[in-house]
């Protein structure tokens, strides 16, 4: 049971993106698994520690990026160190692997059940922030597309002119544009308004 709790805890730590809802799951499930069987004298410090130096070892590969090395062999020093604990035989094997697949189904029972239960939409913000009900990221400076406008500041490559009796921050097309120039709007990416000298 403790096994399929810390497989499941791994899956748990992937799907959410590294909250550490399912670290902590995993760590406080091990610590149960080997606290028990030490004190009833089932494995050893040894055992222990090859657990311990596959978690620093996953650590040291999520602070440090490589190219997985670490990550793969903390992953094989976790697995080595469960199936000694469990008895180093091909019985510790079977329930690894009987573990994991109980870990697996209850996973794709609650990515399945969870989003459409009571539970999860008391937790979760359902409700979007729409541009229909009013909501914006940004201001829309579409409506300034094609229109003409007077340089207030030098444009080198960026300034402020007048378009509308609007005074708007804008970038020119690259080209120096003398205070006072004519100007007309060729261009909206985003929050840049681009103008190209008349």
């Amino acid at each position: 049971m403790l096994l399929s709790v810390i497989f499941l805890a791994i899956l748990v730590e992937i799907k959410t993106g590294g909250t550490g809802i399912g670290a902590l799951l995993g760590i406080i499930a091990a610590g149960v698994f080997f606290g028990s069987s030490y004190v009833k004298g089932l494995v050893s410090l040894y055992q222990i520690a090859i657990f311990i130096v596959g978690i620093i070892f996953i650590i040291i590969e999520i602070l440090t990026p490589t190219i997985g090395l670490l990550a793969g062999l903390g992953v094989v020093a976790i697995l080595y160190s469960l199936i000694l604990a469990m008895g180093g035989d091909i019985d510790a094997m079977l329930m690894m692997a009987i573990s994991f697949v109980i870990a697996i189904i209850i996973f794709a029972l609650i990515i399945k059940k969870l989003p459409t239960s009571k539970l999860w939409r008391k937790i979760i913000l359902t409700k979007t922030s729409s541009s229909e009900e009013g909501y914006v990221s940004s201001v829309d400076y579409s409506r300034y597309l094609h229109k003409e406008g007077i340089v207030l500041t030098e444009l080198r490559p960026s300034g402020s002119v007048k378009i509308d009796d609007d005074v708007l921050d804008v970038v020119s097309e690259g080209s120096y544009i003398s205070k006072g120039e004519k100007i007309r709007v060729v261009k909206i990416e985003g929050m840049r308004i681009i103008v190209r000298k008349i």
